[in-house]
């Protein structure tokens, strides 16, 4: 649909052409831990848990890993424990990003994320600076044609969906929190596989970029996403295919 934010969908074909298997399971292991340590070690009353769960069934994560990882959130192994934070700031250009730290250690993520700032040509900014632009919304995407836009389209409109994006061969579904459990459901009971499903930030009005200060945003936005404390990254530019180009280069 017109004007929808395309950085979840870039993002996660990015993270398969990669094959950056390594970063995605520290990140899920941290991001399992802090379900569990919340929400306790049953998924059934865990929506949290659970959404994490499959997407590191997805991406093949070995069930020792997985049941070690809840078993440090719980305090059944001892672990390290990690806590949240948020860091906002601006690219190159003047685009707003919004980022979720998983650490142990709040000096060297902070110290990490101002550094990629100020190397990138961007801008780390207050509490509150750029937060105000997004909302928090429910996400699901499908890949590799698992399904067509028009199942999609089907099923999550009737359960509840907001949105519905087609981007190459990825669909995103786009719900409000209260709706995103039964959006799931409903494509969990018609057997239709998503890749992942997490609850995001998206932004409520998109800048559109292009040229130079595109390629300077990008630049930053994947510096930040490499950082080992840094789980998410978002942006309130409008990507088009020039961005996923970049993106791919």
């Amino acid at each position: 649909m017109s004007g929808h934010n395309k950085w979840s969908t870039i993002k996660y074909k990015k993270g398969a052409a990669d094959a950056k298997r390594g970063k995605l399971f520290s990140r899920l292991i941290k991001e399992i831990s802090m379900a569990a340590r919340e929400g306790g070690a049953d998924p059934n009353g865990n929506p949290r848990l659970r959404t994490v769960l499959l997407t590191a069934k997805n991406a093949n994560m070995p069930k020792d890993n997985i049941d070690r990882a809840v078993k440090r959130g719980t305090g059944e192994l001892e672990g390290v424990s990690y806590e949240q934070y948020f860091y906002e700031g601006y690219t190159p250009g003047g685009a707003a990003i919004l980022i979720e730290v998983l650490t142990e250690n709040k000096n060297r993520a902070a110290s990490e994320v101002r550094h990629t700032f100020s190397k990138h040509g961007g801008n780390l900014g207050e509490p509150g600076s750029v937060a105000w632009m997004f909302n928090k919304k429910g996400t699901i995407i499908f890949e590799g044609g698992a399904v067509t836009e028009d199942e999609a389209v089907e099923v999550g409109l009737e359960a509840g969906a907001e949105d519905i994006v087609a981007s190459g061969d990825a669909i995103e579904v786009q719900t409000d929190l209260t709706s995103f459990e039964a959006v799931k459901a409903a494509f969990d009971e018609a057997k239709m596989a998503y890749a992942t499903a997490e609850v995001t930030f998206v932004p409520t009005v998109n800048l559109e970029m292009e040229g130079k200060d595109l390629k300077s945003a990008m630049k930053l936005l994947d510096a930040l996403d490499d950082l080992d404390d840094v789980q998410k990254v978002w942006s309130n530019i409008d990507f088009s295919d020039e961005a996923a180009a970049l993106l791919d280069d």
